[in-house]
């Protein structure tokens, strides 16, 4: 496995988790979970014209990584990032095919630039007035494993700290068909070289093997199996509960991701 990296902020929301605070106690099992819908906030970070250009996965990513970033106590603008997203904005995506089909054709240019994968990562920049380097991932159904894996990599071969941002809202119809999902999730991590008050991680990556799928609080297995990015549970869960667990998360190829989490 790699060196250990710290993990200095966490940001959550997700049904009935309201930011990692608040969170907690469900997640540790003290309180009973309690399901309810997630209306992404409007980022304030963002200049006005750009805040009313964002859709609910931008939403919601800038959401989780302000509350990380702010737990932290580092300087947003000197962060490098990571972005995982398996859908990215799948209602962009709908309203610009369904323009295709009109006669003239015509695609709004600001419809365009939403659709791109990176565009909760450009957005992000702006709103930190970061010019860091970023990077984009998909990853379908392994989309966490896949920016986890990367943003622990960033900061062991770079001792440096890296923000991490999983984020996911369900698709619309007809691509609702393709990646059935239901319930808007996003986690964010601000690892560290170094270890932190939040925890440390180590990973390690496997070619193949049984899984290690803990069982979750109640009702929270229903979130897990309804979002891509809400496959960080397990971990956030562990991390909740400050004791020691070793989880592994699949990959693709049959491939799994083992993480060893110390308090």
């Amino acid at each position: 496995m790699t060196p250990a990296v710290g993990i200095a902020g966490i940001g959550l929301l997700g049904p009935g988790l309201a930011g990692w605070a608040a969170a907690r106690p469900v997640l540790a099992g003290h309180t009973s979970f309690a399901p309810a819908p997630v209306t992404p906030p409007v980022p304030a970070m963002l200049p006005a014209t750009e805040r009313r250009r964002t859709g609910p996965s931008v939403r919601l990513a800038l959401a989780v990584a302000a509350e990380a970033v702010q737990a932290s106590g580092l300087p947003p603008e000197e962060l490098d990032s990571v972005f995982a997203s398996a859908n990215g904005e799948g209602q962009v995506i709908v309203s610009i095919l369904e323009a295709l089909h009109e006669p003239d054709g015509a695609i709004s240019p600001t419809q365009f630039h939403n659709s791109v994968h990176n565009a909760a990562a450009g957005y992000w920049g702006i709103a930190a007035g970061s010019a860091r380097p970023s990077v984009s991932l998909g990853g379908h159904d392994f989309v966490f494993a896949t920016g986890l894996m990367t943003a622990v990599a960033q900061v062991t071969a770079q001792k440096a700290p890296v923000l991490l941002v999983v984020h996911d809202v369900p698709l619309p119809p007809p691509l609702a068909a393709l990646n059935p999902g239901e319930g808007s999730f996003a986690a964010a991590l601000l690892l560290v070289p170094e270890g932190a008050a939040l925890g440390s991680l180590r990973v390690g990556y496997r070619a193949g093997g049984p899984l290690t799928e803990p069982a979750l609080p109640a009702g929270l297995d229903a979130v897990r199996a309804g979002n891509p990015a809400a496959r960080a549970l397990p971990l956030l869960v562990a991390l909740a509960a400050g004791q020691p667990a070793t989880l592994s998360f699949a990959l693709p190829e049959a491939a799994a991701l083992d993480v060893a989490v110390a308090p």
